[in-house]
């Protein structure tokens, strides 16, 4: 019998807890959620803003609201779950090829290319 190691058990109820959290809480209206310090010091935002309000819209089934709060969450959600996933399979089963396959470097630096896109057009263009 497989025992679950702890590691993996505490990181599935900090999922479960932080899911729960944005689930009840609006961060837009919540002082629980803190705003993004580098769009408060610079007037431009990041690619991350929008993403506590995505979350809360993906959470109570908004998939319109989500991606007009950051698109590029809503389009790579799948792969990052994908990359979870991954490490996960890696752990219970170190020889599988799964893992390597999405992490291919070649896959890292183009989905950090569209970060600098999205962070780009995001202010350019006003959304």
């Amino acid at each position: 019998m497989y025992r679950i190691p702890p590691k993996i058990i505490l990181y599935a109820v900090a999922i479960l807890t932080g899911g729960i959290i944005y689930y009840l809480f609006d961060p837009e209206a919540s002082v629980l959620f803190p705003k993004c310090p580098f769009l408060m010091l610079t007037g431009v935002k990041c690619p991350g803003c929008g993403s506590q309000r995505t979350v809360h819209a993906l959470l109570h089934g908004d998939f319109c609201g989500a991606f007009l709060q950051n698109a590029l969450l809503v389009c790579t959600l799948p792969y990052l779950f994908l990359l979870i996933a991954a490490r996960v399979i890696r752990h219970f089963s170190p020889g599988s090829a799964f893992p390597v396959r999405i992490q291919q470097p070649i896959i890292i630096r183009t989905y950090f290319v569209l970060v600098i896109l999205f962070w780009t057009t995001r202010n350019l263009f006003g959304f």
